[in-house]
């Protein structure tokens, strides 16, 4: 399918909740687009212009929230 990526792997989400950075990486990666979408926010320039940028602020907080959400809360229920 266009413009779908591939699941996250059970074997990574497991290592990313027990802390493992490079797991970590890889679900922040994973959602790295989405992020900035959520972050897109529109700015306006000294003329007056106004243009879509990334609000590098709000992505920070949306990974950290992404990060913490993993680390204390998440959990894989079985199928």
């Amino acid at each position: 399918m266009a413009g779908r990526a591939a699941p996250i792997p059970v074997p990574v989400i497991l290592a990313a909740i027990a802390g493992d950075e490079a797991a970590l990486a890889a679900v922040v990666g994973h959602y790295r687009g989405y992020i900035c979408a959520l972050a897109t926010r529109p700015l306006k320039d000294a003329y007056g212009n106004s243009t879509l940028r990334v609000d590098e602020d709000m992505r920070l907080r949306l990974e950290s929230k992404l990060i913490h959400s993993i680390l204390t809360g998440f959990k894989v229920r079985s199928a």
